[in-house]
């Protein structure tokens, strides 16, 4: 045993200890440790003027929001609500509320994803349905709703990423007839000269202080009508890069043969790598396959529709590939954090991560039984269960589910909830910049 140390052969003990009992067997195996080569390369100035950016409302069509109204690192870089408020909403997370003087036409369709360790290389897909994806056949390098109108420029999927919330009315740009952006989305000018993307470049550009850092920090800038979108877009995600990387939780020192993690979070390790077969599709470094799958996650909200129709169902990976094979499928999503992340589905149904382990493992039963009282929704006037309360919805969604359902005792899923509880890290959650106090333009930064 020359050259082990107690730590590591504590680590082997007990992985060992876990083979010899069957019910809580390691069927797959444990990822590699995460290091520096799963990451794109980045330089901090450019992390700190996209901090700036995150932080600015100006980017919204209106000037009241901000990228981090939806995503704050105080609501682990979500909202901390089932479906969120965008434009139209005063306050931050559960306690956000519907601005009497600008009313939104519906909450956000779909629940607001963490940002955590997005700007690793393997993250290829983005977005709850993957409308978002490299596609090196591309003349942009990405498939992306807008086709060949995309335009080049963005140094990564994540860059391109933050060009979207910016156009949707509900999130960022404000209805039709509010601002400037709004008018050139609702006209159909989004790239070129005068589309809603110059629009905001342009208001960044009339700041000083963001000209002297775009000058300084991008060779290709000499001057502020230089200053692009993609750009700014390129900034912002390389602060989020650098900011919300995470590999840094016990789970992460436990593969890395520098602590143990406690009973019962190792309990729960075999369980999610062996008979629950949890990673089945959370696997690897990130606890994600990046695939698509239906697990009969209740439809609440207001659905992805197109706005001549009225239906309330959000129909997932189909709306991106037309494929019937895909209806009700979606995204899995990573799980670093995922402690901090609640509500839990592509709608939010489930503001409790115990529940949403329980439903999830047999989910036609669950979604029967399903209580929509457990959601964190904003006071609005709209009908949220539109599509729960209709039989032929619900039926087609059961048709999809794959996954055979899986039983665990309650003990189960809390030894389940203390091993994902392990992939909290608590730098990620503080942050490397954290909020800033000030933004160049002025405006009220979400705190």
């Amino acid at each position: 045993m020359e050259g082990w140390n107690l730590q590591t052969f504590m680590r082997l003990f007990i992985l060992g200890l876990m083979i010899l009992i069957p019910s809580h067997a390691i069927a797959g195996e444990l990822p590699a440790p995460v290091t520096d080569a799963d990451y794109r390369s980045i330089t901090k100035a450019e992390a700190e003027l996209g901090q700036l950016l995150f932080y600015d409302p100006i980017l919204s069509g209106n000037k009241e929001v901000a990228c981090a109204t939806c995503h704050h690192p105080r609501l682990g870089t979500s909202d901390g609500l089932s479906l969120g408020i965008g434009d139209g909403g005063i306050g931050l997370g559960p306690d956000r509320v519907i601005n009497p003087d600008n009313l939104p036409e519906q909450r956000i369709p779909r629940n607001a994803p963490a940002l955590f360790n997005l700007g690793a290389h393997e993250f290829t897909v983005l977005f709850h349905d993957g409308r978002i994806a490299l596609d090196p056949l591309r003349p942009s390098g990405l498939r992306t709703p807008l086709d060949d109108d995309m335009v080049t420029g963005f140094a990564s999927l994540l860059s391109a990423q933050t060009m979207f919330p910016v156009l949707s009315a509900d999130e960022m740009a404000g209805h039709y007839s509010e601002n400037d952006v709004a008018k050139a989305v609702r006209q159909g000018l989004l790239t070129g000269q005068g589309g809603a993307w110059d629009i905001i470049a342009r208001r960044v550009a009339a700041l000083p202080d963001y000209v002297e850092r775009f000058t300084t920090l991008y060779p290709h800038i000499s001057s502020a009508d230089q200053i692009g979108f993609t750009d700014i877009s390129n900034a912002i995600a390389t602060f989020m890069e650098f900011e919300w990387r995470s590999d840094t939780s016990p789970f992460d020192a436990f593969l890395r043969d520098q602590q143990e993690l406690s009973e019962l979070a190792s309990e729960g390790m075999a369980l999610f790598y062996g008979d629950a077969g949890c990673s089945t599709c959370h696997s690897g470094a990130f606890q994600t396959d990046h695939k698509f799958h239906a697990m009969a996650a209740p439809q609440v909200g207001p659905g992805k529709a197109a706005r001549f129709e009225s239906h309330a169902k959000d129909e997932g990976r189909f709306r991106v590939t037309g494929d019937p094979s895909d209806l009700y499928k979606f995204r899995t999503p990573s799980l670093r954090n995922v402690a901090i992340t609640s509500p839990y589905g592509h709608a939010g149904s489930h503001a409790s991560l115990s529940a949403f382990i329980k439903d999830h493992l047999d989910p036609v039963a669950a979604l029967k039984r399903y209580d929509p009282t457990q959601m964190i929704l904003p006071q609005m006037q709209v009908d949220d269960l539109r599509a729960l309360e209709n039989s032929a919805e619900m039926s087609a969604i059961v048709s999809t589910v794959e996954q055979p359902s899986v039983h665990l005792s309650d003990a189960e899923i809390a030894a389940l909830t203390a091993f994902l509880n392990s992939l909290t890290d608590p730098k990620a959650m503080i942050g490397r910049l954290g909020v800033p106090d000030t933004v160049p333009s002025g405006l009220k930064v979400p705190n």
